[in-house]
């Protein structure tokens, strides 16, 4: 498998990653890739030769996408209104067809920067093998309190409730690279749209992937004194929760971490997905690049 990364590029890269090679040798790393993290279309190309030097360097890396944005600016050309609930997106029939059509065309884009890279990447969702059957998420609380306004209806929108690894162990093991949309299907054959962050939760336990990485838009957790957390436990990242440190949109996210380790994940780390080669720096040198949260 051939890569355009120069080759002085990659001695340089591999010589300082020695060490953790052997750390990570065979294992299985999930990526989920999306928002703000996809960036321009350089940090699309340097995104895949990163994921290509992994394949390259003895890993199985599967790459998990969502593609929000995009499946914003579509539903506004077709003037169809995005209507959200607690960050997640009310999904009824038309838009449900929208969000399948627009990850299908964000998937085989990052299928198409992979194999430009030199990868072998295969396009799938969680459709493909019955690989993710999802639920329907039951009707939410407007309000905080109950009483106070009719229950939101989520409509299409599911969360995983079981994974059959059966088609990414087969595709990982060989020389193809998965890279998976958070669509999935119900017992009862309905197309639902999964939170990306929540399937690759899933997907990374299913395989009991020695790490699984949020590339986000932030560097990682931050204490009170907006220093970087390097590292914490489940335990310390409750404890954040509880005393006001960690807040806002991070808490959805550290909550993911915590329910990804339940499932058998290693180790799961938050990266600013906008830094150059994040993917590298974190798996391949000693001194990683974002927050570690582990059992």
């Amino acid at each position: 498998m051939a890569t355009d990364v120069s080759p002085l590029d990659r001695a340089r890269i591999l010589a300082e990653a020695l060490p953790q090679l052997q750390r990570y040798d065979d294992a299985t790393v999930v990526v989920k890739y999306g928002g703000h993290a996809m960036g321009e279309e350089h940090a699309a190309r340097d995104f895949a030769r990163d994921v290509v030097m992994l394949k390259l360097a003895g890993l199985h890396p599967i790459v998990v996408h969502g593609g929000g944005p995009q499946i914003g600016s579509m539903l506004k050309r077709l003037n169809i209104e995005s209507k959200f609930h607690d960050g997640l997106r009310i999904t009824d029939g038309a838009t449900m067809e929208v969000v399948e059509m627009v990850l299908g065309l964000v998937n085989k884009q990052i299928v198409a920067a992979i194999n430009a890279a030199g990868g072998r990447a295969i396009g799938l969702s969680g459709k493909d093998g019955n690989m993710v059957t999802a639920r329907k998420l039951a009707p939410l609380m407007k309000a905080s309190s109950p009483g106070l306004g009719d229950d939101v209806d989520l409509g299409f929108v599911g969360e995983p409730e079981s994974v059959d690894p059966t088609v990414l162990e087969l595709a990982s093991k060989s020389d193809l690279i998965p890279v998976v949309a958070p669509v999935a299907t119900s017992r009862w054959g309905e197309t639902l749209n999964v939170n990306a962050d929540t399937f690759a939760g899933a997907i990374a336990g299913s395989v009991r992937a020695r790490r699984l990485l949020f590339l986000t838009d932030v560097s990682g957790v931050l204490d009170k004194e907006k220093q970087l957390i390097t590292k914490m436990s489940i335990d310390q990242a409750r404890r954040r929760i509880a005393d006001g440190t960690i807040t806002g949109g991070m808490i959805p996210k550290v909550e993911t971490c915590m329910d990804a380790l339940e499932r058998g994940v290693d180790g799961v780390v938050i990266l600013d997905g906008k830094v150059p080669h994040i993917v590298l720096l974190e798996l391949l040198t000693d001194h990683g690049a974002g927050t570690l949260v582990t059992r």
